[in-house]
């Protein structure tokens, strides 16, 4: 028999403001213990060193992550010109140098490359599967890790401010996947300067903004008091992507059971995928099919 996990069953989600120098695993265990949740994860993780929103689900909201982790992200960074890393970020060992420093104008027009779809290759400091190990673990063994390139959509990549000839600060919204350390390591690369990434934070995630963020000084101020509940957010947030459809009374007690239920929808067609409520509660989330749901995955609340 398994072991029971202790703990409330709180569902929502929770923003935190993530601080640098702690994992994005650090953080949900501290929401968790904060919070006394059973069950907690996060959507999308950050390095260490960024700082920035991180959407923590909670309860019955980790069902909704997948669609938060697919959303637009955004990010504002700064890229170290001059200098190449074997991490692309300033942790690690600087592995190459050049004295060349481009124009503004130079950086600008070698922006346009890398916006639409593209194809990136993850870092080798990172957490990609090669042969069911993670890349990050093979370099630190010393040994060469060969990642294959991998499609990005990058909606927007722009220059914010250039504050000396060795840095530039660029925002950049994205979709699931990026690397911003990669686009950093790129640029440099076709500047002909090396590049690398030396601050990383992420300003939005999906709905959430980094101004809706907990610090982790206001969390644990607040840390398993009734006061730090009022700062969930509805489940229903991590849905904002994805069409709301009415359940009838009749079609959400079928559908809590796995079944087919009746909704009432005005602006999705056959085949949709979307989420129906009752009385503004999440119910389940499936395809739509001539006046039924058919749900995939079903809130238990």
């Amino acid at each position: 028999m398994g072991r029971t996990r202790k703990g409330r069953d709180i569902s929502g989600w929770l923003v935190v403001d993530k601080p640098a120098g702690l994992t994005s695993t650090a953080v949900v265990n501290k929401v968790r213990w904060a919070l006394q949740a059973k069950k907690a994860g996060h959507a999308g993780t950050l390095d260490p060193d960024a700082t920035g929103v991180l959407a923590v689900a909670l309860g019955e909201a980790t069902k909704t992550v997948p669609y938060i982790t697919d959303a637009l992200k955004a990010y504002r960074f700064v890229v170290r010109l001059g200098q190449a890393t074997n991490t692309d970020d300033a942790e690690g060992e600087v592995i190459a140098t050049s004295d060349m420093r481009p124009t503004d104008d130079q950086i600008k027009d070698a922006l346009a490359p890398f916006v639409g779809d593209i194809m990136q290759v993850p870092p080798k400091f990172s957490a990609v599967k090669i042969d069911g190990q993670r890349a990050y673990k093979l370099a630190r063994d010393g040994e060469d890790v060969d990642i294959a390139a991998r499609p990005l959509w990058v909606e927007e990549l722009v220059m914010t401010d250039r504050p000396d000839a060795d840095h530039v600060e660029l925002e950049m919204i994205c979709g699931k996947g990026g690397y911003v350390r990669s686009i950093a390591r790129d640029l440099g690369a076709a500047l002909g300067c090396h590049g690398h990434v030396r601050e990383l934070r992420r300003i939005w995630s999906g709905p959430f903004e980094v101004s809706d963020g907990l610090t982790f000084d206001r969390i644990e101020a607040m840390a398993q008091t009734p006061e730090l509940d009022t700062h969930l957010r509805p489940i229903a947030e991590g849905l904002a992507d994805l069409p709301e459809v009415k359940a009838t009374p009749e079609g959400a007690v079928r559908m809590r059971n796995g079944n087919p239920g009746m909704v009432l929808a005005s602006d999705v067609e056959y085949g949709d995928e979307c989420w129906a409520s009752l009385d503004g509660v999440p119910v389940a989330v499936g395809r739509y099919k001539a006046g039924e749901l058919h749900p995939a995955r079903v809130f238990n609340l």
